[in-house]
């Protein structure tokens, strides 16, 4: 049998056997917690082929304007964000819809959020990825990624070890925008930070080059990507406001990282319960029940079986197992980063960055302007562990 035969023999059997456990898991769920339950679970799966297909990374958007200067990705994430404020705002400031409580995902602005950014985004750039982008390329078949989506379990369940010591961090008390300046205030404002950003990467793009990349994907194809940037910006609005409705609050994906590592450690007699972050309320109701009765977890198990069924199909699911040192190490040291910063930065790129900025929380800008600045620090980094 040649090469091209076994890879689409291959890709044929792996995209099989996703949909199979895909719709096992779909009924089930839908079965024993609801159908809301099966929607997020849906939601999950197609947030997981967008991102894949799409190729809409944070962490390479953001290494790209360090490396190169080139804002395109950067700006497609302004335009994701101004969207979502836009259908946000309304439907958070309305509070039910449907039955179902609607609110945003908003947290204090304090040094918690800036250590715990930085690290983020140190980690993203060692690591190879965001909090998302590390789900969906390991459901992609990145050997390497997977590496970092173990770190990152550890490193969130060390955050949650250490979750209480953080809570006096100095700071303010949470802002919204839409709160504190009304509806039409906050997303006037939200509106000017975004144009703000914008520009700044215009000009920037202009000073380093003597041109500006609106959009640097050519080529296109639905079944193999990359899709257009606006695309996967759209298609993410999608999954935020999804979200919002199926599960009364935006998209997060950190907080089942610090479940699956407390519920491995409980397995070889390590019991967490007592731990200050673990003894409240949610997260004990948590520990205590399956991990498939989480929303978080269950999207989470979505985006990877999307990925996977998104690269099979475009016979792209190729895992390979031979990985340079240095990449390991980073994967390691880069995963542990990001558990351990998402955890007392109240979340990561998806929590606190796409949902905190559209819910007009300031915590995200503080938490963008601080993982900026560690995804800087991390780029220039990567050489050292033969990270291109």
């Amino acid at each position: 049998m040649n090469t091209s035969s076994s890879i689409i023999k291959r890709n044929r059997k792996v995209f099989q056997a996703g949909a199979i456990v895909s719709l096992v898991l779909l009924i089930y769920l839908s079965m024993s917690y609801g159908w809301r339950h099966g929607a997020l679970f849906i939601v999950g799966i197609v947030a997981g082929t967008v991102l894949y297909h799409a190729a809409f990374g944070f962490t390479s958007a953001w290494r790209e304007v360090v490396k190169t200067g080139r804002g395109a990705g950067l700006r497609a994430q302004m335009v994701m964000l101004a969207v979502t404020v836009l259908i946000f705002t309304p439907l958070i400031a309305q509070g039910e819809l449907f039955g179902v409580g609607l609110r945003g995902s908003v947290a204090p602005l304090n040094a918690a959020v800036i250590c715990g950014a930085f690290l983020f985004g140190l980690g993203m750039q060692l690591g190879g990825g965001c909090a998302s982008g590390t789900l969906f390329t390991v459901g992609g078949g990145n050997s390497r990624m997977l590496i970092t989506l173990m770190a990152f379990v550890s490193g969130s369940l060390l955050g949650t070890w250490q979750w209480h010591l953080w809570q006096e961090a100095p700071g303010v008390a949470p802002i919204a925008l839409s709160q504190n300046f009304g509806l039409f205030g906050g997303v006037f404002i939200s509106l000017f930070l975004f144009a703000l950003v914008w520009f700044a990467t215009v000009i920037y793009e202009r000073i380093r080059h003597s041109d500006i990349v609106s959009e640097p994907r050519s080529d296109f194809s639905f079944l193999r990507g990359p899709w257009p940037l606006i695309a996967g910006a759209l298609a993410l609005v999608a999954v935020q406001v999804a979200t919002l409705l199926l599960a009364g609050r935006p998209w997060g994906v950190t907080s089942a990282f610090a479940l699956w590592g407390a519920k491995f450690v409980g397995l070889i007699g390590i019991d967490v319960s007592t731990w200050p972050y673990w003894s409240r309320s949610g997260p004990s109701l948590a520990l205590e029940q399956s991990i498939l009765s989480d929303i978080t977890s269950v999207m989470n198990i979505g985006i990877m079986l999307g990925a996977l069924t998104a690269a099979s199909l475009a016979r792209e699911f190729s895992p390979s197992t031979k990985l340079p040192v240095g990449q390991i190490i980073a994967a390691i040291l880069g995963g542990l980063l990001l558990g351990y910063g998402a955890r007392i930065a109240f979340g990561c790129n998806i929590g606190a960055y796409f949902s905190g900025i559209g819910s007009t929380s300031l915590h995200g800008w503080l938490w963008f302007a601080a993982a900026f600045a560690g995804s800087i620090l991390g780029t220039r980094l990567r050489p050292k562990f033969g990270l291109s």
